[in-house]
């Protein structure tokens, strides 16, 4: 168990988090962490307490790590409340400070506790919306999903409802044959809502678990995208009146203040409900996942942290800043 495992050891929480996934996280997490550290060590170099000055460089570093203004701010204040009760903090005790503050801000939207791909029992099947730009990784985050899912037994059907794109249906069945699920899908240009209908019907039919349904990642018109994905809803209902139970948004973790603007169109124009950030291995911007967190105050569901088919992990804020900060 490690240091900062003991640290919360007084949260009564259960983790099924595998070496595995544990090493591919950390793996995935190791240029976001690297520079990070890096930039710390200079900030805190010949200083033995944190003062002003620390408290400035480190409002810098959390910055340019992606983390966003206002998270940053938040943060910063939380260790200044410290700074303040403890007269005397050492810049050797800031790592794991920051390790507690951060956490305790991902305490505020997401549970942390997960680490298995379920889905209420309640909810039969359990539809998932999926919404994001063209280019985040919306495809293969589905496809990665049916895997997963139909890893611990669910029955899984997709839904292409992103027919403005002929790549996107051919992508998708792409990874429908390759995970071995149904694809639901019309020709290219079709309604999406009809394809919509199509996929959740047909689920029905198939006594199915779990449905996927894609959407156009289109953002050049909001009111358009709103009523796109408005009107998917609706027709839906007609079959299950509580579907969809779960909108995804997918966003490019590598993209850094990027994902912060397209999280903000996409909670404008539909309800949002969870979280998915890819592409974190190929990045130093791995800070995004705090503060998009914080700032949309919508629980990061699931982290991208490889192109293994199995590198879509459920978001646990214990591992990953255990991780950010090992």
């Amino acid at each position: 168990m490690s240091f900062f495992k003991r640290i919360f050891s007084s949260e009564k929480r259960e983790t099924t988090f595998t070496e595995e996934a544990k090493e591919t996280l950390d793996k995935g997490l190791e240029k976001s962490k690297t520079s990070f550290f890096t930039k710390l060590t200079k900030a805190i170099a010949g200083k033995s307490k944190v003062d002003d000055e620390v408290l400035d460089n480190l409002e810098e570093i959390l910055v340019t790590s992606d983390v966003g203004v206002e998270t940053t701010l938040k943060i910063i204040q939380r260790i200044e409340k410290r700074v303040s009760e403890d007269k005397y903090l050492g810049t050797d005790e800031l790592n794991l400070i920051l390790r507690q503050e951060i956490s305790g801000l991902l305490s505020e939207t997401n549970s942390g506790e997960a680490t298995e791909f379920t889905i209420p029992q309640d909810k039969h099947p359990y539809v998932i919306m999926i919404v994001g730009v063209n280019g985040v990784g919306k495809t293969t985050t589905i496809g990665k999903l049916a895997h997963q899912f139909k890893n611990q037994g669910y029955k899984v059907v997709l839904g292409a409802a992103d027919t403005f794109r002929a790549a996107a249906i051919d992508q998708l069945q792409i990874w429908a044959d390759r995970v071995g699920v149904p694809l639901v899908k019309q020709q290219m240009g079709s309604d999406p809502a009809s394809v919509a209908f199509d996929t959740l019907q047909s689920a029905v039919a198939q006594n199915a678990d779990v449905v996927i349904i894609d959407t156009a990642g289109r953002l050049h018109n909001k009111a358009h995208l709103m009523g796109e994905l408005s009107k998917v809803k609706r027709v839906m209902q007609k079959i299950q009146e509580d579907a969809p139970h779960e909108v995804l948004l997918v966003l490019d973790g590598s993209t850094g203040q990027n994902a912060f603007e397209q999280a903000k169109q996409f909670t404008a124009a539909t309800e949002v409900t969870s979280l998915a950030v890819t592409k974190l291995d190929g990045t130093a911007k791995g800070g995004v996942v705090i503060g998009i967190s914080d700032q949309f105050q919508i629980p990061v569901k699931y982290i991208g942290v490889g192109e293994g088919i199995n590198d879509l992990q459920v978001f646990n804020k214990y591992e990953f800043v255990d991780s950010f900060f090992k």
